[in-house]
């Protein structure tokens, strides 16, 4: 089957939108249907060959994703596989279905079903099961169709040898926002027709859907595709990779200033460093209180920035002077990791975003009285562009309308899901994270990077990526401070914030991986995904 070259993520009404400019260009329906089907039956093949002579059950819903199957059932009975249908509540007999009787295909009524003994011995005798209940545009699964997911969920369970296929998403996952209400299949492989559909990447719907592949439908051009989500992939990361000229010095790559740390988070500081380090930026320096530099191991390579500290340790008000001194010097400046929350450096943060105020009050004499009769802002230090990460962010969610004071389309936000409640000011996320990084990208007017098992990438310009990199591994404390570190080495190096969150995102989800093949689900340390960085980013860059 060959790859749909669409890396589009889309909603159901998107999907729609998308089939009905084919239609409009002069395809039909029944064509796209036949596409689909067939793309289905070859994914099918290609993955659990041989089937001929092998028992396969096609479960048939009432809309288009039936039609799907029952084209799909047709052409693997033709390459010689037993197929039979289990039809679920479709009325009268329409060409796809009259097909399949034309070839005596066996066909089973859930509606003389009762109780599931037909359904029971139809899946006792499948090597393979395809799902074409439920499409894009279902309501959650009817009381008779749970009862039907279970048994098929159940036989699947005590099988190892039975594979469940789903067409386009496994039925009762919710084609947004990848929500299960009541009850789902799980599969072993889904066959996104045309395009994948967003709730097949997020949270708990992606632990549904098994891997991943697309069957083309003929959609070789798109209208509005910037309202459309796309998949971050390798190829993609690799066209925004910064250049590494033969004859480069440091100067090149640009610098770093990370204001990290603090006296319970040294090591935040030191992997974010290292992130950007990795990540090939030609210096970076860390700014931070003497407490925490004599606490941290940094690499040799980092060179230091001593500023003023506040009480035990954390990094005070007074820092601004160090920092507006050196600054002009940077081509990027990370804050944020392990900073801390104390009341100085509070103070530190909304001063370098001009976020504080001071208060002039009325005087008599010597004496201020009364309430304030002006708000002055501080003056703001010039930033380079910056990443904002951990406790930079959870400070700034502190200020009023904070995002109004910083400068336009000059920061890369990296919330996890806690962080970014506080910065909405919500006490829970909705379940769609793609609109929500998209929206808060769009009225902050920064790049949003949403950490999850799925990652969404949100521009200010509506622009949103999802990467599918869900890694138990990555579930320990400082990947994300190594994320931050990475995103800022690439904007040292030219990357504008979009294309450097994308990337960052890409090549520590790739580390990930691999440090994940290496030692496993558990056990590994952030610390771990720095030596892999070079390599992974080398071997993307080479084309391997």
């Amino acid at each position: 089957m060959s790859k749909e070259k669409l890396p589009f993520v889309v909603t159901a009404g998107q999907m729609r939108a998308a089939e009905e400019a084919a239609v409009a260009r002069g395809t039909t329906w029944a064509a796209l249907m036949e596409q689909a089907g067939a793309g289905v039956a070859d994914a099918v093949l290609r993955y659990a060959a041989p089937l001929a002579n092998r028992q396969v059950l096609v479960l048939v819903g009432p809309g288009n994703n039936g039609g799907d199957a029952l084209v799909a059932a047709r052409h693997l009975a033709d390459t010689g596989a037993l197929v039979t249908l289990y039809v679920w509540r479709r009325s009268g007999v329409d060409a796809n279905l009259q097909a399949c009787r034309e070839r005596a295909i066996p066909e089973l009524s859930a509606a003389t079903d009762g109780d599931g003994s037909l359904l029971a011995q139809a899946l006792r005798k499948a090597v393979l099961v395809l799902d074409g209940f439920l499409g894009t545009g279902a309501r959650p699964p009817t009381a008779d169709l749970v009862t039907i997911i279970q048994a098929v969920n159940a036989e699947r369970a005590q099988r190892s040898d039975l594979r469940v296929v789903a067409i386009d998403l496994p039925s009762g996952v919710g084609a947004d926002d990848g929500q299960v209400p009541t009850v789902a299949i799980r599969a072993d492989l889904t066959v996104a027709t045309g395009l994948i559909k967003r709730g097949l990447l997020l949270w708990p719907g992606r632990g549904y859907a098994g891997e991943i592949v697309v069957a083309p439908i003929g959609l070789s051009s798109l209208d509005g595709v910037l309202t459309m989500s796309e998949l971050l992939t390798a190829s993609q990361a690799r066209t925004l990779l910064p250049p590494r000229p033969a004859d480069a010095h440091k100067g090149v790559f640009g610098k770093v200033l990370v204001v990290a740390g603090s006296i319970n988070y040294p090591g935040a500081a030191v992997l974010a460093c290292a992130g950007a380090q990795r990540s090939g930026a030609g210096l970076v320096t860390l700014a931070t209180g003497r407490t925490v530099l004599s606490l941290a191991t940094l690499p040799s390579e980092v060179t230091l920035l001593p500023v003023a500290e506040g009480d035990w340790g954390a990094i005070g008000p007074a820092a601004v002077d160090d920092l507006a001194e050196h600054l002009p010097g940077y081509q990027a400046l990370l804050l944020g990791p392990g900073l801390g929350q104390a009341e100085a450096t509070r103070k530190l943060v909304l001063r370098l975003f001009g976020l504080d105020h001071t208060r002039i009050r009325a005087r008599v004499g010597f004496v201020a009285v009364g309430e304030p009769l002006t708000n002055q802002p501080q003056q703001t230090v010039a930033l380079p562009p910056t990443v904002i990460d951990a406790d930079g962010l959870n400070i700034l969610a502190t200020a009023p309308d904070w995002f109004e004071r910083l400068p336009p389309e000059h920061c890369v936000l990296t919330p996890h899901p806690g962080e970014m409640r506080r910065l909405l000011g919500v006490s829970e996320l909705p379940a769609d994270r793609v609109a929500t990084a998209a929206e808060a990208a769009q009225r902050w007017r920064q790049t949003v990077v949403l950490k999850g098992a799925t990652t969404v990438i949100a521009a200010p310009d509506g622009r949103t990526l999802m990467y599918d990199g869900a890694n138990p591994a990555l579930a320990t404390a400082g990947s994300g401070d190594v994320l931050a570190g990475v995103i800022a080495g690439f904007i040292a190096q030219g990357c504008l914030p979009f294309a450097a969150a994308a990337l960052g995102v890409y090549l520590h989800g790739a580390a990930g991986a691999r440090a994940r093949m290496a030692f496993g689900d558990a056990g590994v340390v952030a610390g771990d995904l720095l030596p892999l960085l070079p390599s992974v980013m080398q071997e993307l860059r080479t084309g391997g």
